[in-house]
């Protein structure tokens, strides 16, 4: 599956189910204000030892709660489970943009260009200060750390233009560390990347 629908099922599951218990929850207080109002029932009812109203509102919510986390566990073995066929590229971070090297030795700074229908993997570090790389059109965010390597990888499905950004404020320019990941077909891709700069 590709990472992207892994990460939206899992926001749409727990999305549905909390407006779900939401609206029921809220339905359920409506009917008992009107009709355990005190108007109706002065004294109030004392109810203790229901053992099944007491399996049902224990077994109910934690079977709930673990479909969501099965849910949201298979979408992160997505992101983290990375194609062998995948192209990869290293990405370095420095105060204030973002250093693309790829497996031939092209360099870029701030523009990543990848081709259609690829796997991409994209091994991140920095070379000063704690950054975080963000593509949130491929529901991507990893930390870019000094001496460690993380990584994330994409599906490169669509043709097109997409936003990369700086998440983790790393100095006064934070804001301008921005860059441009570049979809493009396979043969522009080969093109470009084996072009003398």
């Amino acid at each position: 599956m590709n990472p992207v629908e892994g990460v939206d099922l899992a926001l749409w599951y727990i999305l549905g189910f909390s407006v779900i218990l939401l609206i029921g929850i809220t339905v359920v207080m409506i009917v008992f204000v009107i009709k355990y109002r005190r108007s109706k029932h002065p004294v109030p009812a004392d109810i203790r030892d229901n053992l099944n109203l007491e399996v049902v509102w224990t077994v109910i919510p934690t079977i709930i709660a673990l479909t969501m986390f099965y849910v949201g566990w298979q979408s992160y073995l997505g992101l983290r489970d990375v194609p062998d066929d995948a192209i990869e590229i290293e990405v370095n971070a420095q105060m204030y943009s973002w250093i693309f090297l790829y497996p031939n030795g092209k360099e870029t700074e701030n523009e990543m260009v990848v081709p259609l229908g690829k796997a991409v993997k994209l091994n991140v570090s920095s070379w000063d200060v704690l950054h975080s790389m963000s593509i949130p059109s491929f529901r991507i965010k990893v930390d870019a750390v000094r001496g460690l390597t993380t990584y994330a990888w994409f599906e490169a499905d669509r043709i097109g233009e997409y936003d990369l950004f700086c998440t983790e404020y790393c100095g006064i320019d934070h804001a301008y560390m921005v860059a441009t990941l570049k979809i493009v077909p396979e043969e522009e891709y080969i093109t470009w990347l084996e072009a003398e700069e």
